[in-house]
């Protein structure tokens, strides 16, 4: 027998905040969290602008001599996931701790790691490179730290499906508390890929928005005047837990997963097929075991690029036929710019506040009606309206798709 699983805590760290309360208010009154990047090395990039982390404190959850020892995107997933372990009040002395999971991944890992000691290399030679280097910048470093830290025994895993990666994790956990093979299980993404390095790659593909004279206006998904995304850094880290376990401890539910769907295009490395984002929603409603119509909103993958926005379009009218146009969809990457591997993660705590408190986030900056993405996606102003069903889109680099169901709990 199926196991239902629920949400019992959430944290992130975020270009609108580095906490949930924080990042929630920001959302609600349609808060662009993009500015300028004013860092060396960015002078004959074409792009000048992201959504920089402000004001994290890495001593509120590290000792100082371990600093040195962690890469940005380790210390960020850490961070968003005391918080979701402190808002589930999960207290692991009294529970198993080989039950206790961690399913959490990144696009890119430490690359600031490697570009420092890459540098260190060319400049004073290999023995200076940091004996820390390796285990800084290897993606399922996030999880390992976690798990000493927490105690967390049972199985883990790092995915890696660019921009995907956030909601394969968060997929993958449910599946497994599901099938009865854990209690409970930390899920998401992290990342901090905001260097020259990574901006000069997209810039020579063309894919990042160059509206430097207007940062907070740069990402406009399904905006006729798009011209790509926005980078972004942060982490965003739910605990998921099976219903029976959450209820036996008395913890606050904050909502339901589901469903889930993967499918993969086998199309092309960066262009989308609306295709395979059509069958992994399908999947994921056929999971969940509900009709197309009772979904109410969609928090949409929406990077703002002239062709992933049209293809994602393209796949919701597909799948939802007439109701298409009938529900709310949004991109809050307008408002968080794009944050790869921590996208999923972020955006699933976004859509689940917005069931819990039935308010529907905007798509920010929607100015220009694009004949090709014609739905109703909440322009530029948070809306009221019930909230029962949502779904979460993640799709990245090399057709990969992940898709996932959230509904309002109840007993």
């Amino acid at each position: 027998m199926s196991k239902r699983v629920v949400v019992t805590g959430y944290g992130v760290v975020s270009p609108l905040g580095n906490d949930v309360d924080t990042l929630w208010d920001h959302i609600k009154a349609s808060k662009s969290g993009i500015n300028k990047v004013e860092f060396e090395g960015y002078e004959d990039i074409n792009t000048k602008i992201g959504g920089a982390i402000k004001d994290f404190s890495p001593e509120n959850y590290f000792e100082k001599k371990e600093l040195g020892k962690y890469d940005k995107f380790v210390q960020y997933a850490y961070a968003a996931s005391r918080q979701a372990l402190d808002q589930a009040n999960l207290d692991i002395e009294k529970l198993d701790p080989n039950r206790l999971g961690i399913f959490i991944g990144s696009g890119i890992g430490g690359i600031d790691t490697v570009l420092e000691n890459h540098q260190t290399l060319l400049d004073k030679g290999p023995r200076k490179v940091s004996p820390f280097m390796v285990p800084m910048m290897i993606i399922n470093m996030a999880v390992g730290i976690i798990s000493i830290k927490t105690g967390f025994k049972g199985t883990s895993f790092s995915p890696v499906s660019a921009c995907a990666t956030g909601n394969h994790a968060i997929g993958e956990a449910f599946l497994n508390i599901r099938h009865g093979y854990s209690d409970a299980i930390l899920a998401g993404g992290s990342e901090a890929s905001i260097n020259p390095l990574a901006y000069a790659g997209f810039s020579r593909m063309r894919a990042m928005s160059t509206n430097n004279d207007e940062p907070m206006k740069a990402s406009r998904p399904f905006d006729k005047n798009r011209d790509g995304f926005v980078m972004s850094e942060g982490s965003g880290i739910l605990l998921l837990e099976e219903y029976e376990h959450a209820k036996k401890r008395g913890a606050t539910i904050l909502g339901e997963i589901v469903g889930y769907g993967s499918t993969t295009d086998a199309f092309h490395i960066t262009s989308p097929d609306f295709h395979g984002a059509e069958r992994a929603m399908k999947l994921a409603l056929e999971l969940a075991q509900i009709d197309p119509t009772k979904i109410d909103y969609i928090n949409a993958h929406g990077t703002s690029t002239p062709e992933g926005d049209k293809s994602e379009t393209k796949a919701i009218k597909s799948v939802f036929g007439e109701h298409a146009y009938h529900l709310k969809v949004s991109s809050t990457k307008s408002m968080t710019g794009h944050l790869f591997g921590a996208a999923g993660g972020i955006e699933a705590i976004i859509t689940l506040k917005s069931i819990l408190e039935n308010i529907i986030p905007p798509t920010i900056n929607y100015e220009f009606p694009d004949e090709e993405c014609d739905l109703d996606y909440v322009p530029n102003k948070v809306i009221q309206a019930e909230v029962n069903y949502a779904i979460s889109n993640g799709f990245g680099f090399g057709g990969h798709n992940a898709v996932l169901v959230f509904k309002k709990f109840d007993q």
